[in-house]
Parts: structure tokens; C-alpha cells; sequence
């Protein structure tokens, strides 16, 4: 049986991806497609839904910023799929509006704590399980090209460069207390949380691509841009459907066997976006 799981999944974009994958993996009897939520009445809605569609959706609970709730789904997948992960798609994440009364310095630490590095510790915990020809796809944003682009000079030329997950994690954790300190500007960073947290979450995906580029299992891993989509999220000020918005994700989850590229880009309208001024 071959495993596909998309985090925060039980609505938006997520919610679209999972009935995308369910639509054109085929044979449809050879998969299970997992959605995963935080809360598990509204991820059980989200699958009833599906059941009345005829679509055969699973529900796994997960919270990506819990340990215990990852080290949980790490050991059911071991469980019951000795073969390992063939689709994941880490799509879970948070914003805040453009007019929130939360202040910059709590926006930073939720923001990065989700967007950035639970979302890198999905990747840590799942990838020794991830299956030979698998997929793993980081919902970023074009955002992160902005946010690079804002970067004072000494930093723009560190994300720009080759450097260690390690060296990464000090910089996001630099933007936090910067914020905290109010010092953002001084210190070359941008005024966005989110921009800055999917800043972190792509140049995360290249480091992994690097590592793992020579990993005999051939695991295609990838960040992606779906679009500004009509979702709670934009509060609903996407001009793009969640249909469309799932597009980009699931053609990287779905790359056909002995594809070799795209690999460690950013993609979006299933093209690499530039990762420059």
C-alpha cells in the first residue's frame, strides 16, 4: 500500500490538495491519502465530507508544532507502512492579517514556530521514512522571494549562499529576538513574520535537497508557491481557486518515476521561481 499525507489538511489549500490526490492517484485501490488537522472533530468533518463525495480519505491527527504529536503519526506510519512515505506534502501554517493587533514580536514567534520550524522538524522526523521515489513538497511563498529581496545586504548575501541548517536556525531565531528587541530594521531584517518564516522554510528545502541529493532512495523535495488563494487565510481575498491553488502541489507531489527535475527549486504555476534580487 503506498502512503500520501498533507498536513493541515481539513480545509483551504490543504483540504484541495488532499482531494486532488485522491482524484489522480491511481489506481485509487493502491493508495491511502491522509489528511491530517490539530482538531480531530474538524478533521473527522473534513473526511465525512469526502465519504459523501465517494472519495476514501484517511484522518491521522497531527499538531506539527507538538512533538509527541509528531513522534505519534512517525510511529503509526511505522506501523502499518513498512514501505515508508510516498507523498508529503507539509502544508500546515498560520498568518496573520495585515491589520492584527497581535504585536510584531508575538506575530515572529508563532509565526516562525509553525511556519518554520515545526515544518522543519516534519522533515527531520518523516524523512528516514520517507519510500524510494518519493515526494516530499514544503508549502512556501512567493513571499519569501519578497522578503529575501528586503534583506539588508550581510543577510541577503548568507540566504543567497550555501549554509547549514544550523547557521539557518540561528538566523530565524535572530528575526525572533530582533523582533522582540525591536531592532528588526537595524539588523537588515523585513517587517513580516510570514514573509520571513516562508523565507526560512525555502531556503530549508534547499539545505535538505543538498543533504539528501545523493540519498539512493531518489526523493524529489521541493517548496512551492500556490498562489494568493481564495481562502480563510486571505480572508478570502485570493483571487485564485482553492482548486487552482492545489495545482502547484500536486503536480510536485506527483512528479512521474525517474523524474530528476525540478529538485531543491521553488516553484510556482509549475514553474522555478528565481531565488535572487
Amino acid at each position: 500500500m503506498k502512503l500520501a499525507i498533507v498536513t493541515g489538511a481539513n480545509k483551504g489549500i490543504g483540504h484541495g490538495i488532499v482531494e486532488c490526490l485522491v482524484k489522480c492517484l491511481t489506481p485509487q485501490s493502491d493508495w491511502h491519502v491522509y489528511l491530517t488537522a490539530r482538531n480531530v472533530s474538524l478533521g473527522n468533518a473534513a473526511i465525512e465530507g469526502f465519504a459523501k463525495q465517494g472519495l476514501p480519505v484517511k484522518f491521522h491527527q497531527l499538531d506539527i508544532t507538538d512533538k509527541a504529536s509528531r513522534n505519534k503519526l512517525a510511529d503509526y506510519v511505522k506501523s502499518n507502512y513498512p514501505n515508508g512515505i510516498n507523498i508529503l506534502v507539509n502544508n500546515a501554517g498560520i498568518a496573520y492579517t495585515n491589520d492584527s493587533a497581535v504585536s510584531l514580536s508575538e506575530q515572529a514567534e508563532t509565526t516562525l514556530a509553525t511556519n518554520y520550524f515545526a515544518t522543519v522538524e516534519m522533515c527531520n522526523t518523516f524523512l528516514p521514512w520517507m519510500a524510494k521515489n518519493s515526494r516530499l513538497v514544503n508549502v512556501s511563498s512567493t513571499l519569501s522571494v519578497v522578503a529575501l529581496k528586503d534583506l539588508g545586504d550581510d543577510l541577503y548575501e548568507k540566504f543567497v549562499k550555501q549554509m547549514t541548517m544550523d547557521q539557518l536556525n540561528d538566523l530565524m531565531r535572530d528575526f525572533v529576538n530582533q523582533a522582540k528587541s525591536g531592532d528588526l530594521a537595524s539588523a537588515g531584517w523585513p517587517q513580516t513574520a510570514y514573509g520571513v518564516s516562508k523565507l526560512g522554510l525555502t531556503k530549508a528545502t534547499f539545505i535538505l535537497a543538498e543533504q539528501l541529493k545523493d540519498d539512493p532512495r531518489k526523493i524529489l523535495i521541493n517548496a512551492c508557491c500556490p498562489g494568493y488563494v481564495d481562502t480563510d487565510m486571505t480572508n478570502h481575498k485570493g483571487t485564485k481557486t482553492i482548486q487552482e491553488g492545489a495545482e502547484t502541489p500536486v503536480y510536485l507531489a506527483t512528479l512521474p518515476e525517474g523524474t530528476t527535475e525540478p529538485y531543491g527549486q521553488l516553484i510556482r504555476d509549475c514553474k522555478p521561481l528565481s531565488w535572487t534580487k
